[in-house]
């Protein structure tokens, strides 16, 4: 199984902060470091210094790291229009030499929107322009250059478009698509995504999730197997029971509820509870680390369970 860091910089965090997170997660072999997108704290706390913009940075860190590759787990369609996102995130791809992974969803934070003035229509409508949205992205950048782009669309229209700038992977940087939906998510990840991402699932619930979008995949004639399974799931990894223990207190968390939620425990309890998600057919997991602070907590998690975990 690939194992990703993934982080919620909302909860409070600077750019120098989610540097050292890469740079940790780059050194430690994870494949990937992805951040939420979200601008107001959830819960307690007091979210200092504030939101920061996740384009933005992830533009720094696609300059700041070598390897890695970079994204969101997700960037909401409520939050941006969908020709100036297709634009930024070309840019980051190119930036990058080719490593981000674009996550994008419907957006769901009801709060947040009102916080910062931006609309929240209701769950139906919100839909309707993530799936538009995400069909004039992906249109955005597959029209061959030297062509424009047109579409006719409810909540935006495109009429002679250069469709530029191109992304550097082709024909897209790869897309997460999540969430638990029944009939239009798997539709839209048969359709668009390389990556079906469910987040925080119980592990009972997560097979019934990948047979509808393995089911949805042979509905139109693509292969299953070219969409990656993966899993969202809250990290809490120690030597020691006093380790573990002190970890899950820094993020306001019991270490039994980790264990039972999470991936938590020793390094050997962390590959054990991911080799029962590779059981049932779940492929990366994205390691929520929620101690943006304990830069051991990774190096731990790439020595003693990263290694493990690659063999499952």
């Amino acid at each position: 199984m690939e194992l990703r860091t993934f982080t919620e910089p909302q909860q409070g965090a600077t750019y120098d902060d989610l540097l050292a997170v890469a740079l940790a997660s780059e050194s430690a072999g994870f494949t990937g470091f992805m951040r939420s997108d979200h601008y107001l704290v959830m819960g307690d706390g007091s979210g200092l210094p504030g939101p920061t913009h996740a384009w933005i940075t992830l533009a720094g860190l696609a300059r700041d790291t070598s390897t890695i590759r970079l994204g969101t787990l997700v960037s909401p369609a409520t939050f941006y229009q969908p020709g100036p996102l297709a634009i930024a995130v070309a840019q980051v791809d190119d930036m990058s030499g080719g490593r981000v992974d674009f996550g994008f969803g419907a957006g769901w934070y009801e709060a947040e929107h009102g916080a910062y003035g931006l609309d929240f229509p209701e769950l139906g409508e919100r839909f309707d322009r993530y799936e538009e949205y995400l069909e004039q992205i992906h249109g955005l950048w597959t029209t061959p250059e030297g062509e424009t782009y047109n579409h006719d669309g409810r909540f935006h229209s495109f009429a002679d478009s250069p469709a530029l700038p191109k992304p550097h992977q082709t024909p897209t940087p790869p897309i997460i698509i999540g969430g638990s939906g029944k009939t239009r998510t798997p539709a839209l990840v048969a359709k668009y995504a390389a990556d079906f991402n469910v987040p925080f699932m119980a592990l009972d619930d997560v097979p019934a999730a990948i047979n509808r979008v393995n089911d949805a995949c042979e509905s139109i004639g693509r292969d299953p197997a070219e969409v990656v399974k993966s899993i969202a799931l809250v990290a809490c990894v120690g030597s020691t029971e006093a380790e573990i223990e002190r970890r899950a207190a820094a993020i306001g968390r019991e270490a039994d509820e980790l264990r039972e939620n999470g991936v938590a425990g020793t390094p050997a309890e962390a590959v054990a509870r991911l080799e029962a998600f590779a059981a049932v057919g779940v492929e990366r997991a994205y390691l929520q680390i929620l101690d943006l602070a304990d830069l051991d907590h990774i190096a731990l998690i790439g020595s003693e369970v990263l290694v493990a975990s690659s063999a499952l």
